[in-house]
């Protein structure tokens, strides 16, 4: 560790979550895994307020979800159950899962199973990506969602559990990502290609599902963020702790779980991430949202920039001058397992407030009316109050 003079509570929970290893070992139904029935939703990020205050791009993917349940038969009709709270919609990390961007997560989707073979990590799950495709995590409602997510938990689905016949090491395909550029968030070309060649040749016998796999570079980042909620969650109820241990945003608002206080999220003002959005205004721009702020917050995609040279030039001048320092600053211990990397992982929330700097997070940014999907990438940076409010409350 970098930093002798850390919280005991803490040193304590960075121990824990680095005696993880997380793995690929089954795919399951939501209904199945997760306390959930046909009137509950998850999405990203924090608890709304009330229905009135969802994000249209969420309030979209909902309606899809019900759409294809078949609980209702049109958007008019969804968008009504889910306004009128007949349909609840809850955070996915209270339920031990994750979904990237505006989706969420309905009972009967198929989701990834994220185990961890130390046994001191409850799993993990996260929603099959979508691909370049007409993908629900981009907010939008159309036929073509609902046939996508239809082949997504079909025949997409039973090919990839016919060639999954043994646990895969996640962390093992991460550092070699990283390697070669990848940073395990925003780019994911190398993870998912790592990912592929473990379920080679079986795969290639199902050519619509090996030829979607082939097109979607960022399949890896669904299994990515479920490997890091599954290490973080090795610290929950350490007593006084500040670690990380849930991170999100709903559009709205951003909000952080600790180690300390694992029940309740601290929430702040959602801003749209810093970055080119190309021919829209920036009043288009969503506020930050998604669960992938759960990799950044572990040590990954914005927080391991120097890993990834393509990223530092799609972000351009959106890249905070202090970037490449706020590993070492916000991150205390190297992860073992990720060998010569040096990779840190834990955000330790004291650190936070300690040195004045706060974690940035690598996010897409999509449209806030629901209509033109994702409109480019960006950084966000969580807002400091969040991380004080949390220190007053532990201390």
């Amino acid at each position: 560790m970098n930093n002798a003079n850390l919280h005991p509570a803490d040193t304590e929970a960075l121990i824990k979550v680095h005696s993880v290893r997380p793995v690929l070992s089954d795919h399951r139904r939501a209904r199945d895994v997760l306390d959930i029935d046909i009137n509950i939703l998850l999405h990203a990020g924090p608890a709304f307020s009330s229905p009135s205050r969802i994000a249209k791009p969420i309030l979209n993917s909902g309606c899809a979800a019900l759409v294809f349940e078949g609980i209702a038969h049109n958007l008019n009709e969804a968008r009504q159950l889910i306004r009128s709270g007949e349909v609840t919609l809850a955070p996915a990390q209270d339920y031990g899962a994750v979904v990237p961007l505006a989706g969420v997560i309905s009972a009967s989707m198929w989701l990834h199973e994220i185990a961890d073979v130390a046994g001191r990590a409850p799993s993990t799950y996260s929603p099959l990506n979508g691909g370049n495709g007409p993908a629900m995590r981009l907010g939008q409602f159309s036929d073509e969602v609902i046939a996508h997510l239809h082949w997504l938990n079909s025949e997409l689905i039973e090919a990839i559990t016919a060639v999954h016949s043994q646990d895969i090491d996640l962390i093992s395909i991460g550092a070699h990502a990283l390697e070669i550029g990848d940073d395990c968030h925003g780019r994911t070309m190398a993870g998912t290609q790592f990912l592929l060649d473990q379920w080679r040749p079986q795969i290639e016998s199902h050519p619509a599902a090996y030829q979607f796999l082939c097109d979607s570079p960022m399949f890896f980042l669904n299994l990515w963020m479920a490997a890091c909620k599954c290490m973080l969650s090795a610290a929950a109820n350490t007593q006084h702790s500040s670690l990380v241990t849930s991170a999100g945003a709903n559009g709205v608002e951003c909000g952080i779980q600790v180690a300390g206080v694992p029940d309740q999220w601290f929430v702040g003002p959602s801003t749209p991430p810093e970055g080119d959005i190309g021919q829209f205004s920036a009043d288009r721009a969503l506020g930050a949202i998604g669960d992938s702020a759960i990799v950044d917050i572990a040590g990954f995609g914005a927080m391991v920039l120097s890993f990834a040279p393509e990223q530092q030039k799609a972000f351009g001048n959106s890249v905070p001058d202090d970037a490449f320092e706020l590993p070492q600053l916000l991150l205390p211990k190297i992860h073992s397992e990720f060998g010569d990397l040096k990779i840190r992982v834990s955000t330790i929330a004291r650190q936070v407030v300690a040195t004045g700097r706060t974690p940035i997070v690598a996010l897409g940014i999509i449209d806030k009316e629901g209509v033109a999907g994702r409109l480019g990438g960006g950084i966000f940076r969580y807002p400091p109050d969040v991380f004080n409010t949390i220190c007053t409350h532990l201390d």
